[in-house]
């Protein structure tokens, strides 16, 4: 069999032709479109991708701030538990103390009002032993018990500081009055002039002595001048007795408390 070149080689140049023509106009176009597709279904990826990683961020987010929120809801319950505990105890600590101040007040007025109605009992009581010894004393005065009330008198009177007879000399010199001496009793002639003598004596004045009685004055005798006295009588006496008494009890009082 002959091989006719020419045909041959026409067709092999056809079939490039043909390749070439299909490359051209049918290959390029096809790839093109597949190469498009491709980059168009890689972006549609991409952006898929990418919706989903924020979409996996925002999830997060939700997560970390619902975790946070519970922590913080926990840690607010917390709180307000321990709040309500401690003002729970603190209004019991506070009732407490109220209780025991009103318990102590009372206990206090209580005792004050003991301790007032004792005072009273015993200031009454005292009362009435000194009025009881006041009117025994008066009723019970005689010559014996007037006679030793003149020697202490004039005791009293020898017995006074410097100062006091300085200044009881000083008013004697600048009165023109007698120097008065008052007495509860009577006294016997012999008793004034010895009274007289001593206060001559220990005031070293002239004046003239005045005596008289007064029923204000308990057992006693009193020297009295331009305001100024020197004093001694059981009345007196009792007085001191019984402020000393009173003071005595006082200092009771206030110990037991």
């Amino acid at each position: 069999m002959l091989i006719d070149w020419f045909t041959v080689i026409a067709q092999a140049v056809n079939f490039l032709i043909l390749v070439w023509l299909l490359k051209r106009f049918l290959y390029k176009p096809v790839l093109d479109a597949i190469d498009a597709r491709e980059k168009s279904i890689a972006a549609q990826l991409e952006d898929a991708a990418a919706k989903e990683a924020a979409a996996a961020k925002e999830r997060d987010e939700f997560q970390r701030k619902n975790d946070e929120f519970a922590q913080q809801r926990d840690g607010m319950l917390k709180k307000a538990g321990e709040e309500a505990k401690a003002e729970r105890q603190k209004m019991v600590e506070q009732a407490r103390q109220e209780a025991e101040a009103l318990k102590n007040k009372l206990q206090t007025a209580a005792q004050n009002e003991r301790d007032g109605l004792s005072r009273e009992i015993t200031s009454r009581a005292q009362q009435e032993v000194f009025a009881i010894a006041r009117k025994a004393l008066s009723e019970l005065a005689g010559a014996n018990l007037e006679e030793r009330m003149t020697e202490v008198f004039i005791q009293r009177l020898r017995g006074l500081d410097a100062d006091e007879k300085a200044n009881l000399t000083a008013f004697l010199k600048t009165s023109h009055h007698p120097a008065l001496v008052r007495t509860a009793f009577e006294l016997s002639p012999p008793q004034c002039a010895a009274i007289e003598a001593a206060i001559k004596e220990t005031l070293s004045t002239s004046n003239e002595v005045q005596f008289e009685t007064s029923s204000a004055i308990v057992s006693g005798i009193e020297l009295t001048t331009n305001g100024h006295k020197v004093a001694w009588s059981i009345a007196d006496y009792l007085a001191s007795l019984e402020r000393n008494v009173g003071e005595l009890l006082d200092d009771t009082h206030g110990n037991e408390k």
